[in-house]
């Protein structure tokens, strides 16, 4: 078998790949910091190399054997910003030759970014590719577009960039179209609600089972990089403590929760304990061909075997999953039922609830581990960040019958098959299947 992708493309239905004997050998991250917490004085690009350096370690795989690098970045919060995929490809160990590139689609930037290695792997551009999504949220500058050309008496113009990047100026801020999903759907605050507490519940529970012992990194309080050639970078966190847990993450009730007020209309149900959180972090995930694989007797994580993109109407930007799940599905002639698990970012409560809700998912196998609400979002790691708890969560359960995903005649004894799928800003979807493998 050789590495190759069949691309489709349907104006109404959405555009995509299937690909052929790929593979997601593994995937790291960095804890995610809460905003204006412990990773807040950390560059993306720091993190970004933070990441890539785990992965690599984690496999025993030498970074001279990068033929590409390929980056997620969607706040350009450091000044070196403009060269990060290539500082990352460097400072991880790849060399002089091997290119890097950025691809951006904001949300589901984590995903394009496996979705682009595929290709590049299947157009044989590459054996072996470093992807990487890195985000430090709490450094998004605050920036004057005019200031070059001056400004009018009594007006300088200063915008917060985390904040624009709530909102799209051709519509409505992110957080209005999950409340118009959950007028749109019927749903009320008290479900919301639930679904938030239990975004927390589960993630508490995860964690307390060990789930993300081998998905996230110790980030220790400071550290340097150094590549041959090169002027050495040095980090420092916030505290004189490693980091070595996700720090958005809260208990909560339902009580509390009630008490929150409504964020982006007075109906809401959108409140800042159903919303996504803003935090720090990069995920990191090594993709190669079959024949890589085999040559080198790696043991992967699983199969990346399909991909597609749909837009939406922006006014409904959070629905976007829907189209691109079914049309990845449609690709691979495969129905709902066939997958046994799913990761779909929660940037809203209202949002996720909403896709569950068209779909007609059974939420036993959603974000079984807790979503964005609890671990946060930090936009251009997410996806990665998905893909990699996908496949892992798919891998400790092969072989070990859940009830939860066994109670349909024709089920599976075991998990094989999961989706991962973000909403993007401006109205848009990407999903994407993987396959546990042995």
């Amino acid at each position: 078998m050789k590495a190759s992708l069949q691309g489709f493309c349907s104006r109404t239905e959405g555009v995509g790949a299937v690909f052929e004997d790929i593979f997601l050998i593994d995937g790291k991250r960095t804890p995610f910091g809460k905003y204006m917490g412990t990773l807040s004085t950390v560059s993306p690009t720091d993190l970004g190399i933070l990441s890539s350096r785990a992965v690599l370690a984690a496999t025993g795989i030498p970074a001279s054997e990068i033929d590409q690098t390929i980056v997620a970045n969607i706040g350009q919060a450091s000044a070196d910003s403009f060269f990060l995929p290539r500082h990352i490809a460097l400072y991880s160990g790849a060399t002089v030759e091997s290119p890097a590139l950025m691809v951006q689609r904001i949300c589901g930037s984590g995903i394009e970014v496996i979705g682009v290695a595929a290709q590049e792997i299947a157009m044989g551009k590459a054996r072996l590719v470093l992807g990487c999504g890195t985000d430090t949220m709490s450094r998004f500058p605050l920036v004057s577009y005019t200031s070059r050309q001056g400004f009018q008496l009594g007006k300088p113009e200063f915008l917060d960039l985390l904040w624009e990047a709530l909102n799209d100026t051709a519509a409505v801020p992110m957080g209005a179209t999950a409340d118009h999903l959950a007028k749109k759907y019927g749903l009320t605050r008290t479900e919301v609600d639930a679904f938030g507490k239990r975004s927390q519940d589960r993630y508490f529970d995860a964690l307390g089972a060990g789930a993300f012992k081998d998905e996230v990194i110790r980030v220790e309080p400071k550290g340097a990089f150094e590549a041959a050639g090169l002027k050495p970078r040095q980090y420092r966190i916030k505290g004189a403590d490693a980091f070595e847990q996700d720090e958005h993450a809260r208990r909560t009730t339902l009580e509390n929760l009630a008490k929150l007020p409504p964020v982006f209309s007075k109906e809401g149900p959108t409140t800042a304990g159903t919303a996504s959180g803003i935090v720090d972090g990069a995920s990191s995930v090594l993709v190669a061909s079959g024949e890589y694989v085999r040559s080198h007797g790696l043991k992967p994580l699983g199969r990346v075997r399909a991909v597609a993109s749909a837009g939406v109407d922006p006014a409904l930007m959070g629905i976007g999953p829907v189209p691109a799940i079914r049309a990845v599905l449609r690709s691979l002639n495969l129905k709902l039922s066939d997958i046994d698990l799913f990761e779909i970012n929660e940037a809203f409560g209202a949002q996720a609830l909403s896709v569950a809700r068209a779909l007609e998912l059974d939420e036993n196998k959603l974000n079984v581990n807790g979503g964005a609400i609890a671990i946060g979002h930090p936009l251009a790691a997410t996806g990665c960040r998905l893909a990699t708890t996908c496949l892992k969560t798919l891998k400790s359960r092969k072989g070990r019958p859940d009830a939860r995903l066994t109670a349909r005649p024709d089920a599976r004894l075991t998990a094989r098959l999961g989706i991962v799928s973000a909403c993007i800003g401006g109205g848009q979807g990407i999903a994407m299947v993987l396959e546990a493998v042995e």
